[in-house]
């Protein structure tokens, strides 16, 4: 967890306690002395698991049918996707049109500022730490198929054409599956009376039996892939695009066609008030222009979802979607002993302690 505190200090200008912080809109390039902070704007981490299942054909798979009866195996690589989950993590990402500057006058005690990495304000006169979204989960793959030339006799290995080689191979199978059946029912010359000894023996003989007979039948391959996309919304939506799916190919960006459509919908839990206006609430604010500016953000619902399928669900608020309020300068004056932590995410208040 990475913590990056930046702290003024104005010590040497503490005679006069009528003076205070001047807290403005921060212009890039303007600000000659101070903190320049943002508000952020809350993002979302989409983290897509799906798998993929690679179907190959044997080297023998025209002979399935003649040898083994074994109909409509692969005779061609196919690949396959299917979506498993789908996460959304909310995280906070500056809103470059809410940049504010503390710019600090003589005579002024300067606080505590604590900002992330990227500038978001965290906290004022408190310490506070920079919380990171957690590594994604990663790909699990497909394990190894084992290697068929190492089960098979001399005899199959030294035949002259492929045709033989799967005649042969597909009576070794025949060969195994009776000694397996001789094991069983305890008619083996060599059947062991101890039963993991017999467990051990039909488990060999069955691998056996499966790798040759996958020469004729095909492999399949399953692994587990993740994707991960970043999502800034910018307004709220009942269905938006967020990326597309293939079946083939697995997630891709939304303008690519070859993907069925994922969306996701963004929807206010809260009534907006309609703004009045009142002359005197307006004086007040007029006074406050002066002090730090939050985020007081805006519960939404959000969702991802297909034709088919709800993949996601989560509530949180949003700091895009609220609204702009100030806190007092008076935070900055030699006497105050004020506390003020701000939520990562949103940009809200998250704890005032006197």
């Amino acid at each position: 967890m990475k913590k990056t505190l930046t702290t003024l200090m104005a010590a040497l200008c503490m005679h006069s306690l009528s003076a205070q912080t001047e807290v403005a809109p921060f212009v890039p390039g303007s600000t000659l002395e101070g903190v320049c902070y943002y508000l952020p704007q809350t993002a979302f981490r989409v983290t897509v698991t799906a798998e993929r299942t690679v179907t190959k054909p044997g080297d023998f798979n025209k002979y399935a049918s003649r040898y083994l009866r074994l109909q409509n195996v692969p005779e061609a690589e196919s690949v396959s996707w299917r979506i498993k989950d789908i996460k959304m993590e909310p995280y906070g990402v500056p809103d470059k049109n809410k940049a504010y500057s503390i710019k600090i006058k003589s005579k002024t005690v300067a606080p505590l500022v604590g900002l992330s990495a990227d500038g978001l304000l965290l906290s004022i006169n408190a310490e506070a730490q920079e919380s990171t979204l957690p590594e994604p989960p990663k790909g699990i793959p497909a394990p190894p198929l084992p290697n068929p030339r190492e089960f098979m006799t001399q005899e199959i290995l030294s035949a002259g054409s492929v045709a033989k080689q799967a005649e042969l191979c597909a009576q070794e199978i025949y060969d195994i599956r009776e000694s397996r059946n001789a094991l069983t029912r305890g008619e083996a010359d060599n059947t062991p009376k101890d039963g993991a000894q017999l467990k051990l023996m039909l488990e060999k003989l069955d691998q056996q039996a499966n790798v040759l007979e996958s020469l004729f039948s095909g492999t399949t391959q399953t692994s587990t892939e993740v994707f991960t996309l970043n999502y800034i919304p910018s307004e709220l939506a009942e269905r938006e695009l967020l990326f597309r799916f293939s079946k083939k190919l697995g997630a891709v960006a939304a303008d690519n066609l070859a993907g069925e459509p994922v969306y996701i919908s963004l929807k206010s839990m809260e009534t907006i008030p309609e703004p009045v206006e009142n002359p005197e609430v307006d004086k007040k604010k007029a006074k406050l222009q002066q002090g730090v500016y939050y985020n007081v953000p805006l519960r939404v619902e959000t969702k991802i979802f297909t034709a088919e399928k709800e993949w996601a669900k989560l509530e949180t608020p949003m700091g895009q979607f609220g609204t702009v309020e100030i806190l007092s300068n008076t935070l900055f004056d030699k006497k105050s002993t004020i506390q003020v932590t701000f939520f990562q995410n949103t940009g809200g208040t998250k704890d005032i302690i006197q």
